[in-house]
């Protein structure tokens, strides 16, 4: 199990979250390739010791526990596991 960012982070990308991470598992931060070309931000489910900071920081309300990502929102679970499968 693992937190999952979520639809109200497209276009947002605050990283808050990426500040407060102690396992620094959401990716891309500003300074790395790719973000500014990433649609979100990304919890990579294998390194997520879902602590829950990340989700109590974020502003935009898009981060969830799996277990309590919303019906219409549930294609988000794969797609932040997919990120990292590159």
């Amino acid at each position: 199990m693992a937190m999952v960012i979520c639809q109200p982070c497209i276009g947002v990308k605050d990283t808050a979250c990426t500040e407060v991470c102690p396992v620094e598992c959401i990716h891309p931060t500003k300074d790395e390739d790719g973000f500014d070309d990433a649609e979100q931000l990304y919890i990579n489910p294998d390194e997520c010791i879902e602590c829950g900071a990340c989700q109590a920081e974020c502003p935009v309300e898009a981060i969830y526990h799996e277990d309590e990502v919303p019906e219409e929102w549930q294609s988000f679970i794969e797609k932040n596991a997919n990120f990292y499968r590159k």
